[in-house]
């Protein structure tokens, strides 16, 4: 039985996903996927799943993440036009997120930054990002890089190690104030903050999580206030993605995310992973779980994830990232401790 949304409609159906079409859409792309994508449509045959009998979220499987680190999941037969690959640590396999058409990548980050934070025209971006610009293949370098052109800023840029040059820019910035984006690793922002403590009024501090090896691990309150009393911010944003989403979640300050419109968090059991919460069962206090990711943005590798964050969901669609579970790899973008 096929699901009566054709698949050529999903591009741009997509993004214009909300409240009221999301579970429609959701189980539009599930057929699709689980028709196109061999190696989803072999999990879901494991799992007893009659796709006829999936009529809503909670009914989809959701495919665990570590399947990237080993099988190539591709929906329909393409030859790549990037293969994006995690930043892990030292002696853990990297995830690798083949991505059909790098278009549908740039308009899934362009259009969720737009509605965080308006047009990067004008902004000047920043990136503190040395460990990821030390390897290849990194969807946040090709995320920034591509936010840094669309800015137009002659200032925009990476800054790698070179401290003393983000922070005359930082001062440049200010004295024109000139609005101002760095995103950075988290080890890298404290680094900077320990060694050029500054006051900043135009700049917005946008923390990527992940010490990898570097520092000791904080919470992400600690992390937040030192960064805080260090270049005088009253808040620090937040981005939560990974190699294996085309969609991210931002936090403007508070350590709860908010989603794009085709991006959906829900949470399992740690114990049942066939038991669902979404936020539309929620009444009243929010619920902690294991947390499963919808990206509709995924249409061409899978869109219903698995992974092994632990977080608290709102009954608005907001969440928190609470951590890990035990004995899973550390992902290189996360706090351990939250």
């Amino acid at each position: 039985m096929k699901h009566p949304v054709k698949n050529i409609d999903l591009e741009s159906e997509i993004f214009a996903a909300s409240a009221d079409n999301f579970t429609q859409l959701a189980l539009a792309v599930f057929h699709f996927q689980y028709e196109n994508n061999p190696v989803y449509r072999q999990y879901c045959n494991t799992l007893d799943t009659d796709p006829v009998t999936v009529d809503t979220i909670e009914k989809i499987p959701y495919l665990p993440i570590q399947f990237f680190k080993s099988q190539s999941i591709s929906t329909t037969s393409f030859i790549p036009e990037a293969v994006f690959e995690s930043s892990g640590t030292t002696g853990v396999v990297s995830s690798k997120h083949p991505v059909k058409d790098i278009q549908l990548y740039k308009k899934s980050f362009t259009r969720g930054f737009e509605k965080f934070y308006g047009p990067a025209l004008h902004k000047c971006i920043l990136g503190l990002l040395p460990s990821y610009l030390e390897r290849n293949n990194s969807s946040l370098v090709f995320m920034m890089d591509e936010l840094m052109k669309q800015s137009r800023h002659s200032l925009s840029g990476f800054y790698l190690y070179d401290f003393e040059k983000l922070h005359r820019t930082l001062l440049h910035n200010e004295i024109l104030k000139q609005p101002t984006l760095l995103v950075g690793v988290t080890y890298a922002l404290l680094d900077f903050a320990e060694k050029y403590p500054m006051q900043l009024r135009n700049t917005i501090i946008m923390e990527t999580g992940g010490m990898k090896g570097r520092r000791q691990e904080l919470t992400r309150k600690q992390v937040h206030e030192q960064l805080q009393q260090q270049l005088g911010v009253s808040l620090i944003h937040s981005e939560y993605g990974m190699t294996e989403l085309l969609s991210q979640a931002y936090s403007k300050g508070d350590g709860i995310f908010h989603p794009v419109p085709w991006m959906k968090l829900v949470l399992r059991e740690e114990d049942d992973p066939f038991s669902i919460t979404t936020a539309a069962s929620i009444q009243g206090a929010p619920v902690t779980g294991v947390v499963n990711i919808i990206d509709l943005a995924n249409l061409y590798s899978c869109s219903f994830i698995a992974t092994d964050d632990v977080g608290r969901l709102y009954s608005n669609e907001s969440f928190e990232i609470l951590g890990r579970q035990d004995n899973t790899d550390i992902r290189g973008c996360s706090l351990l401790v939250l």
